[in-house]
């Protein structure tokens, strides 16, 4: 987080100074509670933010996994229409030939096996059935290796929905705590800078992307600053506002690369690269141990990032948190 300038600290610590006397002069010989100082209170903020920003990323990882869940739930949905009709085609058919069966005395078991309507287990039974016609033993079998497929598929969205119902249930707590915490943290944030539109600066300190490249990596660069000044919301991924895997996301996006809105898979969807051979559009990764933040290169040893809640997307050095890593996408 970037610390406020000297001056404004200083106006802040003056007027702090002047609450304090002013208390001691009205309260007389009583002891007045000083408010907290800026310093104080930037570095709550500090320390809340560090804790909570690996909270967001995990919810934005349950929440990825969640939406791919319900995208299979939707896709096998599809599959078990046509195929049920399929079933119930063939399922009818053969209880045609169970009724023409027992109409000219097949046996009693051949009679019982077929008209149940059941068709698993019948190709391990084909023995019995010499009485009918060749064709008749392949669409009975058929029907069973439909019906098979038909009970494996219902079997696996059955178990889908019972996990996406637990993965949703958690989901709404992580967000209800997500939410407080936020906040709590906006608070402190009005506290120490007087007004709930909070800036810390300028988002554009000079040219943006600094280095221009014509490939991938230069577009998402470009891309990326194209977005400087859109709100920090979590779990955001655009168009009016972005986290900061987020806004990675968004910025690869913009050039045919997929990249999951989550921190630590986008970590592990690149190839790693060293310092010395940083592009445009490359990620920067910061919070060695919990990968809790990143940022996308811009060349000249400045990044784009999405900072934090109250803030906007912003230029910023590549030095403004301990650095983890670097990734570089496609």
């Amino acid at each position: 987080m970037k610390r406020i300038g000297a001056r404004r600290a200083a106006v802040l610590r003056g007027l702090v100074s002047a609450a304090a006397a002013i208390g001691v002069v009205l309260a007389g010989p009583s002891v007045a509670h000083a408010a907290p100082s800026p310093a104080s209170v930037e570095a709550q903020i500090d320390k809340q933010w560090n804790e909570l920003e690996p909270v967001i990323e995990q919810y934005n990882d349950v929440h990825g996994k969640l939406l791919q869940n319900q995208a299979q739930q939707k896709s096998l949905a599809k599959q078990i229409t046509p195929l049920q009709v399929q079933v119930d085609v063939a399922l009818a058919q053969v209880r045609g030939l169970a009724t023409d069966a027992y109409m000219q005395g097949s046996p009693s078991a051949l009679h019982a096996m077929l008209i149940t309507g059941s068709p698993t287990g019948l190709t391990d039974k084909l023995t019995y059935l010499d009485q009918l016609a060749r064709h008749q033993q392949e669409q009975i079998a058929g029907v069973a290796k439909l019906r098979d497929k038909y009970t494996g598929i219902k079997s696996d969205l059955d178990l889908l929905t019972t996990s996406i119902a637990a993965r949703d249930a958690d989901l709404a707590k992580k967000k209800t705590a997500i939410e407080k915490k936020i906040n709590d943290l906006q608070k402190l944030r009005i506290q120490a800078y007087g007004t709930a539109d909070v800036s810390d600066g300028p988002y554009k300190t000079g040219p943006c992307p600094v280095t221009y490249t014509n490939d991938k990596g230069g577009r998402a660069a470009q891309r990326a600053c194209d977005l400087l000044g859109k709100p920090y919301v979590f779990g955001s991924e655009g168009p009016n506002s972005y986290d900061c895997s987020g806004l990675t996301k968004e910025a690869w996006a913009s050039v045919g690369v997929n990249l999951d809105h989550y921190t630590k898979d986008q970590w592990n969807e690149g190839k790693a690269v060293s310092r010395d051979d940083l592009q445009p559009g490359d990620l920067v990764f910061y919070y060695p141990g919990s990968l809790h933040h990143v940022a996308i290169y811009i060349g000249g040893g400045m990044v784009v990032h999405a900072p934090h809640t109250g803030d906007h997307v912003r230029m910023a050095t590549i030095e403004r948190g301990p650095i983890a890593g670097y990734r570089r996408p496609g």
